[in-house]
């Protein structure tokens, strides 16, 4: 005889259910650089906007970002900080009264009916209607598979970022960072400027991936970039102590024979960034009326950013049936502001004389110019090679008044001012985003554009530039090196050298894959092996994408794995998407006791 559970009678309505519903013609998914503008310019246009998102304060990425942006001033602020952008961007935001922002909420939910989920100030939950969509949700950083991925201490470079510059918590003492694109380079930097050690940068490929000026400022400042090495494991009991990287032949196999092992507590991993475009997917997969912005549109700088977002809100207004014409020179613009590195050129010879001479120490075509912008004598412009601000900035010779705006501008800290002041020395004017360690009449080294030490100078003068926040630091420097000195070194080469003999256990196998439920590489080979896989659905029998991350962190990696396993990926059936959604208490779906009115 089967027993089964009795079941309630129903006992009617709920009695403290409280409905929220909301509407407006245009949700905004994500206050980021793109979320921002875009807003801006559909507020401008007198559709309603409903801005979201899931931090307490907007700005998004610009948040984490303490260093000077490139670009143009009159496009996207070059010259001035992230944070800075952010204050200057949510002023705006606040003066439209057609734009209503709910920050510490997430988007739980697209549903078919064209209407969104909210749960506000993760308390509440409210039904949104609307007409427009934008989708600036951003991008989450990428993983790496290798021995010791899961243990404290190895995290993504941008949750490095938001720890240090956002919330002000110094994490770490001595880190190693993987990946030499601008997110790796940059989070250097501001580990340095916190007073971290950043004993090295490691990449695969055999040129930095970032720009230029962002190596050559990290390496002028006694941080050492290794190409062509990869990781082969992080090591320690319990949390990140050890870190190893070798040197790769030329198919990439690590040679162990060269690796190096690091006395580290922190593995940054700054291998790239995958959009964030599932709200997208089911927006078109519903029919909504949307666009994309952003990150999770098109992996680019926050300056792109900014830009495009102003294009995508024009865009969905031309969608929802305004007439709008878009200026054709701004997608010239949103092109070149997200253009990877160009041509680099050779050092120039620089001769130094009686007269105040700036130094260009930026020799890729990147797009940058605020420095032709602030000087007020104009002696420097653009090369017309490219047309754009993709050219090569240069000094014409005019009257150089040493008023210091194009050093203390440069986002790249990659311009001094030089002058002949005997035949033995010179004075040499250096940009410094650090509180100074040193003081006037002690000597410093001084670094060349890629880093070497050239000498000891005396400080003769320091002075901050308060519109930049940068000091000008004034040296007796000789004058066969005048012309060379580009940085100021703040790490000693005995805080960052390697062990004497490396110390590892290379064993790949042993590699997480699935972080949120603990599933290595090993296994998942095993099983798709055994099991003859191909249907990646049915790694979900060993756990594999069944995690909190629904799958987001590991799937990106399932390729390597069944290749690893001997399947060709293009052949495999693709997992079902689970739904996109955050846990929220049911007390909340239906604002039980909330008594809250939104």
């Amino acid at each position: 005889m089967v027993h089964l559970p009795e079941l309630p009678g129903d006992d009617g309505n709920l009695k403290d259910f409280k409905p929220i519903n909301l509407k407006c013609d245009v949700l905004v998914i994500g206050g980021g650089p793109s979320g921002l503008t875009s807003a801006i310019e559909l507020a401008k246009l007198g559709y309603e906007i409903l801005l979201i998102d899931d931090k307490d304060k907007l700005g998004g990425k610009l948040l984490l970002q303490t260093h000077k942006f490139f670009g143009s001033i009159e496009d996207c602020y070059a010259g001035k900080r992230g944070i800075e952008i952010a204050v200057l961007l949510e002023k705006e935001i606040r003066t439209y009264k057609n734009i209503k922002v709910y920050t510490n909420t997430s988007v739980a939910a697209l549903y078919k009916d064209k209407k969104a989920g909210l749960f506000i100030d993760y308390k509440n939950y409210a039904i949104v209607d609307f007409e427009g969509l934008v989708i600036s949700a951003g991008a989450r950083e990428r993983n790496l598979v290798f021995p010791g991925n899961d243990i404290p201490g190895v995290y993504g470079a941008g949750a490095f970022q938001t720890l240090v510059n956002r919330d002000l918590v110094k994490s770490s003492d001595r880190i190693f960072i993987i990946g030499s694109g601008n997110v790796g380079l940059i989070a250097a930097y501001h580990a340095l400027q916190a007073g971290i050690t950043v004993v090295g940068i490691a990449d695969i490929l055999d040129n930095v991936t970032g720009y230029k000026v962002h190596a050559d400022k990290i390496k002028r400042m006694g941080v050492p970039v290794y190409l062509r090495h990869t990781v082969l494991t992080a090591e320690g009991d319990g949390k990140v102590e050890r870190v190893t990287i070798a040197e790769v032949d030329e198919s990439n196999n690590p040679l162990l024979e060269k690796a190096k092992t690091f006395e580290v507590d922190t593995l940054l991993i700054a291998v790239g960034l995958s959009s964030i475009d599932e709200f997208y997917n089911t927006a078109v997969k519903f029919g909504y009326k949307a666009v994309k912005a952003g990150d999770a549109d098109e992996i680019a700088e926050a300056s792109s950013a900014m830009f495009g977002g102003r294009i995508a809100g024009l865009q969905l207004a031309k969608i929802l049936g305004k007439d709008v014409t878009i200026d054709e020179s701004w997608f010239a613009k949103a092109e070149i502001l997200k253009s990877k590195p160009g041509k680099t050129k050779s050092e120039p010879v620089t001769e130094i004389n009686e007269r105040y001479t700036p130094i260009m120490h930026c020799y890729q075509e990147i797009p940058c110019n605020p420095c032709i912008s602030v000087c007020p004598s104009g002696s420097i412009k653009l090369e017309e090679a490219l047309g754009s601000i993709m050219d090569l900035p240069y000094y014409t010779g005019e009257e150089c008044t040493r008023c210091g705006m194009c050093i203390a501008v440069c986002p790249g800290l990659a311009i001094s001012v030089a002058k002949k002041t005997d035949d033995k020395w010179a004075e040499v004017v250096l940009p410094h985003e650090f509180i100074p360690a040193f003081g006037e009449g002690d000597f410093v080294p001084l670094t060349d554009t890629e880093g070497n030490f050239i000498e000891k100078s005396e400080v003769k003068k320091i002075q901050l530039n308060k519109k930049y926040k940068t000091y000008l630091v004034t040296f007796k420097v000789s004058l066969e090196n005048a012309a060379k000195a580009a940085g100021i070194r703040v790490q000693e080469e005995d805080k960052i050298k390697p062990l004497p003999k490396p110390v590892f256990n290379y064993i790949p196998d042993n590699s997480i894959l699935c972080r949120c439920e603990r599933v290595s590489v090993g296994e998942i080979i095993k099983f798709i092996k055994e099991n003859d896989i191909k249907d990646a659905n049915q790694l979900k029998q060993i756990r594999v994408g069944m995690g909190a991350c629904g799958s987001r962190t590991c799937s990106i990696l399932l390729p390597r794995i069944f290749s690893a396993a001997g399947v060709n990926w293009y052949e495999v059936t693709q997992a079902t998407k689970r739904p996109l959604s955050i846990e929220i208490p049911m007390g909340a779906i239906i604002n039980e006791e909330s008594g809250e009115t939104l």
